[in-house]
């Protein structure tokens, strides 16, 4: 395929270009955040050039490209590739003095990753140097959530925001170990030298073997780092913004023993105590399940009384899930506030299943109520673990009122 060709296949899209002579020897290297828009400047005869531009331009007769997933990924591929291939036209990163480096400081316990502009003999690795400061510093922020090393100089007593957030494993309160924290420290290191097909080979078979496992915990958290990896330029893949990370955040929020792959969760309906009903929606890996969606008429409460309804259809539940010898969910959501999780949970502990999470949202403050706290979860509204609960308890009202529906028209309805 000639030059001419290649240029009119150039994608839309952040990465890498080459151009390189007829013999196929690299001449130049340079980061695009869109390669179409670029590369095909340079081809431009209109285009005003220094001299050194036109003698290079004069050798081009081929060239290449690698798509990445943004510009901060580009810059990262830019500096390993020049640094590789030593492009006889890449004259400005010849003095690496004045430019930044990555520094992973392989000299500490449970190493981190800081940009810097010296090079000093202490065991740590470099990588570099690049040429904008501002996206580099990008670039690490978006390694932060890829490969969650730890960013305190020195390792606290307990955990903070970047652990609650996803981008810390806890290595402070050995919630991974030195074995598990030098893994994610090898597969970043393959990242910055740009082996991401290696690496995402890699990954794919240690996600395939957790889940072989049943360990589904750890694979959620590497199939997010593979999403993250393989992410479409321009677009969010839904399992890595998504329910991947709202599942592992919900589990150490709410303290789970296990990560709440099932989840149930219940509300009543009533007008003027007449025709009562509640419902049951289970959602499974983050999906509403409807062929295990549960809707139960209230037989035993003939007042207004939402506490005795939730009483009777979560015991009228996991009654039946008991003497049926069911699997019970990783986490059971109550549509109400404080109250209405109490009597839910005195329910379970009458039944011998204290040990299953429960937990609460209030309508109108949108607040979630756990046991054991006597104030709700400080939560930002727009937060991902809020918008998924209030998602399922909206799903749980829905279902709610639409089976109280039915069952008010068939009381209104004249006999035949």
């Amino acid at each position: 395929m000639g030059i001419k060709e290649k240029i009119k296949k150039i994608p839309k899209a952040p990465g890498v270009y080459m151009l390189k002579d007829g013999c196929g020897d690299t001449l130049y290297i340079g980061k695009a955040k869109d390669l179409s828009k670029r590369v095909p400047g340079y081809f431009q005869e209109k285009r005003p050039r220094t001299a050194r531009q036109m003698s290079m331009m004069e050798r081009v007769k081929d060239l290449d490209y690698i798509v990445t997933t943004s510009e901060e990924e580009a810059l990262i591929y830019e500096a390993n590739l020049i640094k590789e291939k030593r492009p006889k036209y890449n004259v400005e990163l010849k003095d690496d003095k004045s430019f930044p480096f990555l520094k992973l400081m392989l000299n500490e316990k449970f190493p981190r990753m800081i940009i810097t502009r010296k090079k000093v003999a202490d065991g740590s690795r470099y990588f570099g140097p690049y040429t904008r400061v501002k996206l580099l510093r990008n670039a690490l922020s978006v390694m932060k959530g890829i490969f969650p090393l730890r960013q305190c100089r020195r390792i606290p007593k307990e955990v903070c925001l970047s652990y609650h957030i996803g981008q810390c494993m806890g290595p402070c309160v050995g919630e991974i170990s030195e074995k598990g924290y030098a893994e994610i420290v090898r597969q970043m290191v393959l990242f910055l030298e740009g082996k991401k097909t290696t690496l995402l080979k890699e990954l794919t078979g240690q996600m395939n073997e957790l889940v072989k496992k049943e360990s589904f915990e750890e694979a959620v958290i590497v199939r997010n780092r593979i999403s993250a990896l393989s992410e479409v330029p321009g677009k969010k893949l839904r399992d890595y913004s998504g329910w991947g990370d709202v599942a592992v955040k919900l589990k150490r929020l709410l303290r789970l023993p296990r990560l709440p792959l099932r989840i149930e969760a219940f509300d009543v309906s009533n007008i003027s105590g007449q025709d009562a009903s509640g419902s049951m929606v289970y959602f499974n890996n983050g999906r509403p399940d409807k062929s295990n969606y549960r809707k139960f008429r209230i037989k035993h409460v003939k007042a207004i009384d939402d506490y005795a309804m939730i009483r009777e259809i979560v015991r009228r539940r996991y009654k039946r899930l008991k003497e049926e010898k069911g699997a019970f969910p990783d986490l059971i959501i109550i549509d109400g506030g404080k109250g209405h999780l109490n009597v839910a949970y005195d329910e379970l502990v009458r039944l011998n299943l204290r040990h299953v999470p429960v937990a609460s949202i209030a309508k109108r403050e949108e607040k979630i109520y756990t046991r054991g706290a006597k104030t709700p979860l400080d939560i930002n509204r727009d937060s991902q673990i809020l918008y998924f609960i209030q998602q399922i308890r909206d799903e749980a009202h829905r279902f709610a009122l639409k089976y109280h529906h039915k069952l008010r028209c068939k009381a209104v309805s004249p006999k035949l």
